[in-house]
């Protein structure tokens, strides 16, 4: 007697992955449904931003179909959640490199923060952009790669031929000369405020 054993059914969740990755739109469309909502809630309980929410989760999902290939996903939704939580921790990360440029600004009374802090600010930022330009070229790149486009250092490092602890060095170095460089500008444009009143 021949006992036939009979492979597991995908899930319909598996089926749809395993579909999405063969590059059925329809398969996307229908995962894309099915977790949205849950999505958008991860989101919106960790920014309390409802706009900001819908961004997170349309770009995460954006990043599936067209990775969809090399993602090889087990389980959409703890994918989801994960995704949800590292671009929370980017976003806080990179709030936190801009506060110290101007969070000064919050602190100095209303009065004071009009046309002149307007233009301080704009000039603040023209003289960020211009400390950048003054980078060594490899630093200068590394350091846009990192700040601008959000890159992480061993993305950097495959990019440009280099190890992970060279991107490294090049960024503390960097962030060194910003803090040197703009700290001038930062204390007179504090007095200068402050003065104001």
């Amino acid at each position: 007697m021949v006992i036939s054993v009979q492979k597991p059914e995908l899930s319909d969740d598996a089926l749809l992955l395993q579909q999405m990755e063969e590059g059925s739109k329809q398969a996307f469309n229908s995962l894309f449904e099915k977790y949205w909502d849950r999505a958008f809630s991860d989101a919106y309980k960790r920014l309390k931003d409802s706009d900001a929410a819908k961004d997170f989760v349309q770009d995460i999902f954006t990043h599936i179909w067209i990775n969809r290939e090399t993602l090889h996903i087990n389980s959409l939704p703890a994918y989801l959640h994960t995704a949800v939580r590292n671009r929370t921790i980017k976003l806080l990360a990179r709030q936190e490199k801009s506060h110290p440029f101007f969070a000064i600004l919050e602190t100095i009374p209303e009065k004071n923060l009009q046309a002149d802090a307007s233009l301080l600010r704009k000039e603040f930022l023209k003289a960020y952009e211009s400390f950048v330009e003054t980078l060594p070229p490899r630093r200068q790149l590394i350091f846009r790669l990192r700040v601008y486009d959000d890159l992480y250092t061993k993305d950097i490092a495959a990019q440009l031929g280099l190890s992970r602890k060279t991107v490294q060095n090049q960024l503390i170095k960097a962030a060194k000369q910003l803090r040197v460089s703009l700290s001038h500008m930062l204390y007179c444009l504090i007095v200068f405020l402050q003065a104001a009143g």
